[in-house]
């Protein structure tokens, strides 16, 4: 499927991750013309092996996932930009985007409607080599992923506040009893309806900064505080949250929540009229499988209505498409 400058579009996909190339293969399928967007940063890039992806019993890794799904789309030509959108305007014929390639080249795409697949960033801890403990798999972000794999093991989680008690609890009701909070020096002001459930799964805390992180083989062999005290771990998890990728939505006034994670409906329409949402920038359960699911409902929802303008469209021009801006 070649798309040619000046060409319309039925759709442009924001983002070339698990989401955004299930809506590719999808709208490919339909025999819709449309443009990946791909700045080749995708979450699931990190992910060392999942065991959550059905039909892959002995898992997989993300980057294959991704290898993967990018050879599935391209036997349709299925063409993928690399680069970034670094805006998305709203026009009476439906949208248009200004890309930075990666060649440098700046680009305007116009598209009848959009579908961002941008998902998240975590937010790192502040930990020393923490880019080569996370590939090795002992720093993760996503127990509902891999916890099962850390079973009955010595796990910490990284974290504070509501968010960090929560998931500390999560991991010692459903993996192991041996869980530790790191709260990396911040206070932890908890009520006492909160102390009492850390009491209960037996959760320890430690407040004090972490100064060093020694790994050893497969596990972390010591993490030492500022003070000197030592602890061992198996796996950490962090849980200091994510940074949603919703800008481009939110600057036309998209519904987001207080993170920043888009509301849509059950088809994945924003509230932007044909602005659609699927993956980790979706406010849902942050997930490989379910973000595929939101692309394939927005996907066929986009195939759907592309024949006959709906009652919050207008009737579309032709003469949209990709074209070099000025």
């Amino acid at each position: 499927m070649t798309i040619r400058d000046h060409e319309s579009l039925d759709c442009l996909i924001v983002g070339g991750g698990p989401a955004g190339l299930t809506a590719a293969l999808y709208l490919a399928r339909f025999n819709r013309r449309f443009l990946v967007v791909d700045s080749g940063r995708s979450r699931a890039s990190w992910i060392p092996t999942s065991h959550n992806i059905p039909l892959f019993a002995e898992g997989i890794a993300g980057p294959e996932i991704l290898a993967r799904q990018r050879a599935n789309v391209e036997q349709y030509g299925v063409r993928i930009l690399g680069g970034r959108v670094t805006r998305l305007r709203k026009r009476p014929d439906g949208f248009a985007a200004s890309v930075r390639c990666d060649e440098g080249e700046e680009r305007e795409v116009r598209a009848r409607r959009v579908l961002l697949a941008t998902g998240a960033v975590d937010i790192e801890p502040d930990l020393p080599d923490l880019p080569d403990a996370v590939r090795r798999g002992l720093v993760r972000y996503c127990p509902i992923c891999d916890g099962y794999e850390a079973m009955n093991r010595k796990i910490a989680v990284i974290g504070y506040g509501d968010r960090g008690v929560g998931e500390a609890m999560f991991v010692a009701r459903t993996y192991s009893r041996d869980v530790t909070l790191l709260t990396l020096g911040q206070g932890m002001d908890l009520d006492q309806a909160a102390r009492e459930r850390v009491r209960e799964y037996g959760i320890r805390l430690v407040e004090e900064p972490i100064a060093t992180l020694d790994q050893d083989g497969r596990r972390i062999s010591a993490m030492r505080t500022r003070s000197g005290k030592e602890h061992r771990f198996d796996v950490l998890y962090s849980a200091l949250g994510m940074k949603i990728r919703s800008d481009l939505a939110v600057a036309l006034g998209a519904e987001h929540d207080g993170a920043g994670a888009l509301i849509v409906d059950d088809h994945n329409r924003t509230s932007v009229a044909g602005l659609y949402a699927a993956g980790d920038v979706v406010r849902d359960l942050s997930q490989i499988v379910v973000g595929m699911g939101h692309a394939a409902v927005a996907a066929t929802d986009i195939h759907n209505r592309c024949e006959l303008p709906t009652e919050d469209e207008p009737e579309w021009p032709s003469g949209a498409g990709v074209r070099q801006p000025g």
